[in-house]
């Protein structure tokens, strides 16, 4: 059996060191998303986050500059964490189903990541309008990024003819966000359950949105032909 080198434990070490470090930047960042979430920006102290990720406060500054960076990298990690949590799902969606039932997917999706899996989502949501624009300016450059998977969705939807004629849909577009959104403002568990949640608001963009011949639920692309039209969504 061949010896191990004696360089190998320094290796290790090293690596053992640096991914201590990484968790400890993690530990970090889940503390400053659960008390952004609950206390919003004005109301976020380093002492709280620290306290939360059960180390001292000075310990933070090794990893981030100051409360502004940490607080940054929360609010495009909750923007830019929820959009690849989507894409994952969508990308799971067998070809069959249809552009409008592509839709009630991301609708279940983005509520399941925003009210269950992440406070880095909550946190983004509510305190979007709150912190300075130089704060915020990635975070709106991830927010474009995943705005543009819905814009996908609904041209998708539209083009098998599947939406109401009647409306503009970039207007139809923020709307549905803004009101998934404004859920994090309001639910809990004592106002229902997510499942509920989930089912009443796929039913209202379904009948919101959707053309009355539009089809049930797991409607088919077959059959369909596509359409062009000038309505507003690009690509």
């Amino acid at each position: 059996m061949a010896r191990k080198s004696r360089a190998q434990p320094v290796a290790d070490d090293a690596q053992s060191a640096e991914s201590k470090s990484a968790r400890t930047r993690q530990r970090i960042l889940d503390a400053a998303a659960h008390v952004l979430s609950v206390k919003g920006y004005s109301g976020t102290r380093l002492s709280d986050v620290a306290e939360y990720a059960e180390l001292q406060a000075p310990a933070i500054y090794y990893y981030f500059g100051s409360r502004e960076d940490l607080i940054e990298e929360v609010m495009w990690s909750g923007v830019a964490e929820m959009r690849r949590h989507v894409e994952e799902v969508l990308e799971q969606v067998s070809s069959d189903v249809s552009p409008l039932d592509r839709i009630l997917v991301a609708v279940e999706a983005h509520l399941r990541h925003e009210l269950e899996l992440s406070d880095y989502a909550t946190a983004a949501i509510r305190n979007s309008g709150q912190v300075p624009d130089h704060i915020r300016a990635r975070q709106m450059a991830e927010d474009a990024n995943y705005g543009a998977i819905w814009r996908r969705l609904i041209k998708d939807a539209d083009a098998e003819k599947q939406l109401r004629t009647d409306m503009d849909l970039p207007i139809a577009q923020m709307l549905i966000m803004g009101s998934l959104n404004w859920a994090a403002e309001w639910w809990t568990p004592r106002r229902g359950s997510l499942e509920t949640v989930i089912r009443t608001a796929q039913s209202m963009i379904r009948h919101g949105i959707g053309a009355p011949d539009a089809g049930s639920e797991h409607t088919t692309r077959r059959n369909r032909s596509p359409r062009h039209t000038g309505r507003g969504v690009k690509a």
